[in-house]
């Protein structure tokens, strides 16, 4: 039978080459019918003229369409995979970073955490919530795989609106496991059986052991990674988001240094995610490293070009949708999902992400009891922020957004969260004028 996978926000290069290249990789879902949707129809048709172009020439059996009408894309959906961004992505970024910073918030990066991180969902959900009021209206047993940031905000205001749909989040950051824990240790990654969970981007690696041993290779992490990571070898391709990351010593892991140090585990991503979340990591993090990944980021996304055929992109997505076909039993690194059960010391209604096992009936999260007392008081300051940052999208109250920025750490002053509040709002009112 014939699966309709429908890619939302497919006039993104990266996102729209990369899912189809993966797409297309696939023999499982030879035969399945690609639908492409964005509104803005010009992006839209460029990816659609070089996919169908790479499928005729490579004579591969699927077939592709494309609309703008986001309810004709989603009529018979089996599976929707959404990557969107609200306004000019970088600029906005740029001012939820640096508003709060020219009031004196110490924030970095401001795209996950923090204020930043708030101003960020309060734009990016409710076109999010539109989709998924769609999806429940028109292909309600489809499941949903969103790559959208801020990833955990979203998925846990997703959830309390509609808890019912199959919304998984995906990430990408929890690849700096496999890059590093083999350089550290001296043997590849697939030696090695791990296990991760926390909040998106806000993670650490929680067990660690030798897979022909069963021994426990945390005391070696513990031992050798304080010194790995004062120099990072530079072993990334240019042009590549691992060159970015790791081009120089350090290359934002001081961070890392000092969370493994003082409460004995590794996160699994960037200073720039990581620090988001605690209030002082601006004392420690690599501002130059961080501002360099930006800068980098930035123009490796306005330099993407429209190719097909290269190497997989990494993304989970389409290795989950062939286990929920194959009724794989499979395990995942990484996927957000509501709480339920499987952090003892986070409330069920919190979105995680944990690892997870894929079958015909979808995803089941891996429970990973309680987490660390030090790393779970971290992760439990984002508990009312998360709450908050819910309730303000849902009820559009501008007097619950400044709630939301005064439950955060990261604000130490009134008089600052509300000038960084009616700056943004003057700023952003396009993307913003529900907030009253």
């Amino acid at each position: 039978m014939e699966k309709r996978i429908v890619l939302i926000g497919a006039g993104s290069a990266q996102f729209g080459f990369g899912t189809l290249g993966d797409i297309f990789k696939s023999d499982l879902l030879a035969g399945s019918h690609v639908v492409l949707h964005d509104i803005n129809p010009d992006t839209m048709q460029r990816v659609q003229a070089v996919a169908q172009a790479y499928l005729d020439e490579h004579e591969l059996p699927y077939r592709l369409s494309a609309t703008s009408s986001r309810r004709e894309a989603l009529e018979g959906a089996d599976f929707c995979i959404s990557s969107i961004e609200v306004g000019d992505r970088f600029a906005l970024w740029e001012q939820d970073w640096q508003v709060p910073l020219q009031y004196g918030i110490r924030q970095i990066y401001g795209e996950n955490g923090g204020p930043g991180g708030l101003f960020h969902s309060l734009r990016i959900i409710p076109p999010i919530l539109e989709i998924c009021t769609d999806v429940v209206d028109i292909c309600p047993e489809a499941y949903f795989f969103n790559f959208s940031n801020p990833m955990s905000r979203i998925c846990t205001t997703v959830y309390r609106k509609y808890p019912d749909l199959r919304f998984i989040g995906l990430c990408h950051g929890v690849g700096s496991i496999p890059r590093h824990l083999p350089r550290i240790l001296g043997l590849p990654f697939d030696g090695l059986a791990v296990r991760a969970g926390g909040l998106n981007h806000f993670s650490v690696l929680l067990e660690c052991t030798y897979r022909d041993t069963g021994r426990d290779a945390y005391p070696d992490i513990r031992e050798k990674a304080p010194a790995y990571y004062a120099n990072i070898p530079s072993q990334g391709e240019a042009g590549t988001l691992e060159s970015i990351e790791t081009a120089r010593p350090w290359a934002e892991r001081r961070l890392f240094k000092e969370i493994l140090e003082k409460f004995g585990y590794l996160p699994i991503t960037t200073d720039s995610h990581f620090g988001e979340y605690i209030q002082w990591a601006h004392d420690v993090a690599d501002h130059q490293g961080i501002i360099e990944f930006y800068h980098g980021y930035k123009a490796l996304m306005g330099s993407v070009q429209p190719e097909m055929g290269k190497e997989t992109t990494g993304e989970r997505v389409v290795p989950i949708i062939e286990g929920i076909l194959t009724d794989s039993g499979h395990e995942e690194m990484a996927v957000n999902l509501p709480n339920r059960g499987y952090i003892d010391n986070l409330p069920e209604w919190i979105v995680v992400e944990v690892p997870a096992t894929v079958d015909r009936d979808g995803l089941h999260g891996v429970p990973l009891g309680k987490l660390p007392s030090g790393f779970a008081g971290l992760l439990y300051n984002q508990v009312a922020i998360h709450d908050m940052t819910a309730e303000a999208v849902l009820t559009g109250s501008k007097a619950v957004v400044l709630q939301a920025l005064l439950v955060d750490p990261i604000v130490g002053s009134l008089h600052a969260a509300e000038q960084t509040l009616d700056t943004i709002l003057a700023l952003q009112t396009p993307y913003l004028d529900y907030i009253k």
